[in-house]
């Protein structure tokens, strides 16, 4: 773990015009990005071709690549970066379902990730689809469940660092993500059905 305000300070320089921080930036964070990006993909299924390299590059390059980032502080970066992983496995997930329509390939369980985080220790991996689609549903019930599933879940960010991503209460960070690991089950579940 790094210095905490470094990170900060490297985004406002590059909010500022500084292009040198981005590099110092991905310097700085590439260890703990790879972690993450690991831990999403350390139950995918065999013989797929991402990996926590590419997916770090490829949500650097999807975060840098636009002409405006307003980040506040290292935990939004974190949440946004989280975010990006997530729609780039999803749309990974989906590119390779639409190639390998029909056969036996369409009976294929994406790209899966542990859903201990969510249900308990002893929980089949759950399809990053599914999981995709129970996201949007639970936005769609509460928008803040779901950022603090984002938050927790995919950047693996402390009940702190969600609590000032989202501006709110420790406390209703841990009350939300009880009632949004809930939800998000009972809605996983009605998929397996």
């Amino acid at each position: 773990m790094f210095k905490e305000g470094v990170v900060t300070q490297l985004l406002v320089a590059h909010k500022n015009g500084d292009e040198g921080a981005v590099d110092e930036l991905f310097k700085l964070v590439y260890d703990e990005l790879r972690d993450i990006a690991s831990r999403e993909l350390y139950f995918r299924s065999p013989g797929k071709t991402m990996n926590p390299t590419g997916l770090v590059h490829e949500a650097y390059l999807k975060l840098f690549d636009k002409t405006e980032n307003n980040w506040e502080n290292r935990a939004h970066f974190f949440g946004v970066t989280s975010r990006a992983m997530r729609q780039i496995l999803v749309d990974y997930a989906r590119r390779w379902k639409a190639q390998k329509r029909g056969g036996s390939a369409a009976r294929y369980k994406s790209t899966r990730l542990d859903a201990s985080v969510i249900a308990g220790d002893d929980v089949q991996p759950i399809d990053i689809l599914d999981l995709d689609h129970a996201l949007n549903r639970l936005e769609g019930l509460n928008p803040r469940f779901a950022r603090i599933v984002e938050c927790r879940y995919f950047a693996n960010m402390s009940v702190k660092e969600t609590a000032e991503v989202l501006d709110v209460a420790e406390r209703t960070v841990n009350r939300d993500w009880i009632k949004a690991k809930s939800l998000l089950y009972m809605m996983l579940m009605e998929n397996a059905i």
